[in-house]
């Protein structure tokens, strides 16, 4: 059974920081898209960032350079960097994984009903 579990939320103080990590386990699989979303209460899942399996990455217009995504194939492992963080960035962040997949990033966010397996959530709280 293909599991994602998100890790590293918290709380942080605006301008502050947060790794969050999302580790894929229970399949193997040589080639996947995967991303970040974020909820909160009431509204839609928001895309965050992506990754294809060439290493593509694609952020979210509110992003502006503060974000950075990457994977690691050698430790089935999704990172989101967040930097300069600030109260609009409070959120329920969802890791997804779009597996087996060839789908690529490459100027196109893949959206929320592009992905079969999603993880439980990691709770941002920036104040």
């Amino acid at each position: 059974e293909v599991q994602l579990v998100e890790s590293g939320g918290g709380s942080v103080q605006a301008g502050g920081s947060l790794i969050l990590s999302c580790t894929f386990s229970g399949a193997t699989y040589s080639r996947r898209c995967m991303a970040w979303f974020r909820q909160v209460p009431g509204k839609g899942r928001e895309a965050v960032a992506a990754a294809d399996a060439d290493r593509r990455t694609i952020y979210g217009d509110f992003v502006e350079g503060r974000f950075t995504i990457s994977l690691d194939n050698a430790e089935n492992t999704l990172y989101l960097q967040m930097d300069r963080l600030n109260s609009e960035d409070t959120a329920m962040y969802y890791c997804a994984a779009n597996a087996p997949s060839t789908r690529s990033v490459a100027g196109f966010f893949p959206g929320p009903h592009e992905y079969n397996y999603w993880g439980q959530g990691t709770q941002v709280s920036v104040s």
